[in-house]
């Protein structure tokens, strides 16, 4: 099929649920996920966001504005993953009790608002790397649209940029805690830490970016291998930065940007 046909595929597949929840980070795949459901249920649909420590500064914001311009019901949640010692403790599983923690919270406002389904912005992509986080959304049968209808990230982007979406090109936004190594407890000072790192680079104009923590606050910086040398520049004013937060050293990672770089230490088969 081409996109034009997935798009008319996903819309009839939204309107089959009658009515809708769509867990909304503000990225762009739950962003389109949200438009999608708003053009097929209309006012049957509502976005629903968690809000926790591992939320990005700026993020929240991010998701209302998006869910006004969209016209969506959008509604914030405060979920306690953090609180969660499994979740805590930071090993291979650590997505799985997140997950489970947010979709807890979903599943409450879908039955107090008698919504029949839960929907989230998974797609094609998801399937290629290790997602414990798909296996709550089975637990609490969240249904995955996108990738009922094959539909890929750099489809969803098409999709948001046809509905005119302003994040269309926003880079992709994982929570703070998968900037955290596995097996390094996860905690609020940990997660301040990685924020403000990244909240102070993007402030240098650098757009794509990921802060890693390691054992012994050590800072490990991916970037693009274009913005490398334009990073370079700033090296003296990052180092004190960095230790300001909390970091004792700072690294820059000549393998450049990439997604889910810790997920090489866990196994595929996670228990």
């Amino acid at each position: 099929m081409n996109l034009s046909e997935k798009r008319e595929a996903l819309l009839t597949l939204l309107q089959s649920y009658e009515s809708c929840l769509v867990a909304f980070s503000a990225g762009v795949d739950s962003a389109t996920m949200a438009k999608a459901a708003c053009l097929a249920l209309g006012n049957r649909a509502v976005a629903v966001t968690s809000v926790s420590p591992s939320l990005a500064t700026g993020e929240k914001e991010q998701a209302e504005q998006i869910a006004r311009e969209i016209g969506i019901e959008h509604i914030l949640v405060s979920t306690k993953e953090i609180e969660n010692r499994s979740y805590q403790k930071n090993d291979g599983r650590r997505c799985f009790h997140c997950k489970t923690e947010l979709y807890t919270d979903l599943a409450k406002v879908a039955s107090e608002k008698k919504i029949a389904t839960i929907v989230n912005g998974a797609n094609l992509d998801d399937l290629t790397d290790y997602r414990p986080g798909m296996e709550a959304a089975d637990n609490f049968l969240v249904k995955s649209p996108f990738i009922e209808t094959n539909i890929s990230k750099n489809e969803i982007r098409q999709l948001a940029h046809e509905w005119a979406l302003p994040i269309w090109d926003k880079p992709a936004m994982p929570c703070l805690a998968s900037r955290i190594s596995y097996g390094l407890e996860v905690t609020r000072e940990r997660l301040r830490m990685v924020d403000q790192a990244e909240a102070f680079l993007k402030s240098l104009g650098l757009v794509e970016l990921r802060v890693r923590l390691h054992e012994n606050d050590l800072a490990r910086i991916e970037l693009p291998q274009e913005s490398i040398l334009p990073f370079l520049k700033h090296q003296s004013t990052v180092k004190e930065k960095f230790q300001e937060f909390g970091f004792q050293f700072v690294t820059l990672d000549l393998a450049g940007l990439r997604s889910g770089s810790f997920n090489h230490l866990v196994t595929l088969k996670a228990p």
